[in-house]
């Protein structure tokens, strides 16, 4: 299976990219890709150190009438985003990505592919690894722990890095620069709530919603992407509403940097109002369908019955929460005043479990601007307090701020002109990159970010452009060649 990806050009970033791959490497389990890239460093010989929290460090010398230009710093996260579909049997822990090639694409069976930040990390290693590329005093950093907190950037003390110049690798268009990004902070509401026995006379429904597109909870927010928390509030709500159901339990959404795609609940309610409820059901799943027909095409909402649970929510909670969930933002919250077509501040209600006298929300607000990430942070609080949540908000990391008259970024513009014969987008981005936090520890270092395309990225549908990154590498050993 991997030799068809090994023998896509260009063979040095496959073959390497097939490696890592085959390593587990989930966000907060890094032990094994960490130990996996000091193996790699030390056989080939170079300088190569793993720092207090984890991150890997390689260092190798300039080439022949190289040695007096800049230092460049090479950096991309070795962690990567673990989503499956529920149908789909596999444990991020113990296997290693299975990837198929589907036209220009590669992606993976059932799961997130890992080109977010693989392909960067691949190329990295083939610079490191190659005898022929002529580049300036190289030092990798592997970063550890970027999707579910940038701890590894966080971590990393000022004074360990040598480069003046950095090339953050973790873009996802390639035709462009990336100058910004958003910052962001996490909501965790939780409360405790009173359970009560299942009346007789009930029956017991599952309700799924699924199939949805997912994907990356900065890039794709835009896209207008159903939310599938969102969508089975709604459903529990106007349950509640007309049927006075009650609700044993919720599981919702996983990762907070991915739009939720699928959830399930477990509701009962009196025996006698079954079918006029799958009426009701039928008719609501249609008006959902209808209002998503143009971009979830895949949404698939199903009711089955199910064993009689034992327990379920006191009524009082279980409608503070339902208000609650409807009433918390999610999706785009502001635009951006300075820059046209950009995300200024959004959230995603990401993960919601329900069971056992336990509720846990969790949420990940984004923002260019520092204030109005708080200031919606606030908002989100506000309305789960008023469910009798407590709310912390934790996990603050802060955005990076476009530098137009970075020297670095001219010669990417130049370089990406004479290659292509187009000018690029040079742009700032919703997501969160490392920059803006390594930026606090190193300020003089001259940042960019560029990559090659990758799609659907934090969801099963993630893929990335052959194409394209055979384009990435042309552009990649260009910049080297021409560092200040």
């Amino acid at each position: 299976m991997n030799q068809e990806i090994e023998q896509l050009e260009p063979n040095r970033i496959w073959n390497n990219f097939s490696k890592l791959n085959a390593v587990p490497r989930p966000s907060k389990k890094e032990e094994k890709v960490i130990e996996f890239m000091l193996n790699f460093g030390r056989s080939l010989q170079l300088e190569t150190f793993k720092d207090e929290v984890g991150n890997v460090i390689i260092r190798k010398e300039a080439s022949i009438g190289m040695e007096d230009c800049k230092t460049i710093t090479l950096q991309s996260h070795l962690d990567m985003v673990h989503q499956k579909n529920s149908s789909t049997d596999f444990d991020f822990n113990t296997q290693g990505i299975e990837m198929y090639v589907d036209g220009d694409w590669v992606r993976a069976r059932g799961t997130t592919l890992g080109a977010d930040n693989g392909m960067g990390v691949a190329a990295i290693m083939s610079l490191l690894e190659s005898h022929d590329i002529p580049h300036p005093p190289l030092e990798a950093l592997f970063t550890i722990d970027e999707e579910t907190g940038m701890t590894g950037a966080m971590g990393l003390k000022g004074g360990v890095l040598k480069g003046q110049i950095l090339l953050n690798l973790d873009t996802e268009e390639d035709d462009e620069i990336d100058i910004g990004c958003a910052g962001g902070i996490d909501i965790t509401a939780t409360r405790t709530y009173e359970e009560q026995t299942v009346p007789k006379e009930s029956i017991a429904y599952g309700i799924s919603v699924k199939g949805l597109h997912g994907g990356h909870s900065g890039m794709d927010i835009h896209r207008g992407f159903g939310n599938a928390n969102k969508i089975m509030n709604r459903l529990l709500f106007k349950s509640t509403e007309e049927f006075g159901i009650g609700v044993s339990q919720i599981d919702g959404g996983s990762l907070r940097n991915a739009i939720p795609r699928e959830s399930f609940a477990t509701v009962v309610l009196r025996a006698d109002q079954k079918e006029d409820f799958e009426v009701k059901i039928t008719e609501w799943v249609e008006d959902i369908k209808s209002e998503n027909s143009f971009v979830e095409t895949k949404l698939n909402i199903s009711l089955n019955k199910v064993k009689m649970p034992v327990k379920m929510m006191e009524k009082t909670a279980q409608d503070k929460i339902l208000r609650a969930v409807y009433a918390a933002h999610n999706g785009v919250y502001a635009m951006s005043a300075a820059i046209p077509e950009l995300v200024e501040t959004s959230n995603n209600i990401a993960r919601i479990q329900v069971k056992s006298g336990k509720i846990s929300i969790g949420c990940l607000t984004r923002s260019s601007v520092n204030t109005a990430k708080f200031d919606l942070a606030n908002s989100l609080k506000s309305v789960f307090e008023l469910a009798d949540c407590s709310v912390t908000l934790t996990g603050e990391y802060p955005g990076w701020s476009p530098n137009p008259n970075s020297e670095i970024l001219e010669v990417l513009k130049d370089q990406y002109e004479i290659l292509f014969n187009e000018k690029p987008q040079v742009v700032a981005c919703h997501a969160g990159l490392e920059c803006g936090i390594l930026g606090k520890n190193y300020p003089e270092m001259d940042m960019i970010s560029f990559g090659p395309t990758i799609k659907g990225a934090h969801s099963p549908d993630e893929r990335v452009s052959i194409s394209s990154v055979k384009k990435f590498w042309i552009f990649l050993l260009q910049i080297l060649k021409n560092t200040p």
